[in-house]
């Protein structure tokens, strides 16, 4: 596999119906014509020789860059490894803030977002995701000690603490669904922010996944420390998916095949190991269908 430099691509495909043409080869043409019709903008992007283009954020173990911003965590090995069965190895990383993974995506900055996003109603309505690729919690960062006693959402409500996390990260809407004033929820760019708010004292919880949270307080060594998830209402349990637009629908039929067949796999498994991805992550028969309807 090799990665390109980002490239801008324009153009597409025409198709002119002769007058004069027999019945049958008319037929034929039309029926090629609805077949082109089909084709969404990244299967054009493949065919003409162009990169499949990998947007993602620095969240790690999700998906996050490495050296020449080569892409890694488990959810860029993931859709990766799901890729190379289909025959794709063509890909060029795209490394943009979080909030910008969705924007990027519907302006054609890139073809496919992964970083670990949970499938929410409010992000299906902007972006069709695969099937679900794991299932994962959230926690909290708190001071070491956990001064406040913050558990939950009810906690931080009710000792009208400040809680810290992302922009369109799913834990704004989950701390104001469970009744935090929007006074009380401070939003920042991304995890370092997150860490850096609790560290400092301007917030008293930080709501990050599960995962990102034990990374983050491996970071700060003894300043910080992680709730317990199962602490949260079962309720926030998520599943994550890979993003793509909507008008890239058979492309992302076929990366779904090929997703069934990989996932949970002794090769995909050891592909995310290292990240601390395991048997308990794997999302078994959620459909991102429901997942939509209901989270």
């Amino acid at each position: 596999m090799f990665f390109k430099k980002r490239t801008e691509i324009h153009g597409g495909r025409t198709l002119r119906i002769l007058r004069g043409s027999l019945p049958v080869s008319l037929a034929l043409i039309l029926c090629l014509a609805v077949g082109v019709a089909q084709a969404g903008p990244l299967m054009d992007r493949i065919e003409s020789g162009k990169t499949i283009r990998l947007g993602f954020a620095n969240e790690i173990p999700w998906a996050y860059p490495g050296e020449n911003n080569k892409p890694l965590g488990f959810a860029n090995a993931i859709t990766i490894g799901i890729l190379q069965e289909m025959g794709y190895t063509d890909i060029e990383p795209v490394v943009t803030e979080w909030g910008g993974l969705i924007p990027g995506l519907k302006a054609n900055r890139f073809d496919i977002i992964t970083g670990g996003m949970y499938i929410t109603s409010s992000r299906c309505a902007n972006v069709d995701f695969s099937e679900p690729v794991g299932i994962f919690g959230d926690a909290f960062i708190v001071a070491k000690g956990n001064p406040k006693g913050l558990q939950n959402y009810k906690d931080i409500q009710e000792k009208n603490a400040i809680f810290v996390t992302g922009a369109g990260y799913n834990t704004v809407e989950a701390a104001k669904a469970e009744g935090v004033p929007e006074k009380n929820i401070m939003t920042v760019p991304g995890n370092t922010e997150i860490l850096a708010a609790v560290r400092s004292g301007r917030a008293d919880a930080g709501g990050v996944t599960y995962f990102s949270a034990l990374n983050l307080a491996k970071e700060a060594a003894n300043d910080v420390e992680v709730t317990n998830p199962s602490a949260l209402p079962e309720k926030y349990l998520n599943w994550v998916g890979i993003g793509f637009r909507p008008e890239d629908s058979d492309f992302r039929a076929k990366f779904n095949a090929a997703l069934k067949n990989y996932i949970g796999t002794e090769k995909m498994l050891k592909a995310v190991e290292e990240y601390g991805y395991g048997k308990d992550q794997l999302p078994g028969d959620m459909k991102t269908e429901w997942v939509c309807k209901n989270r």
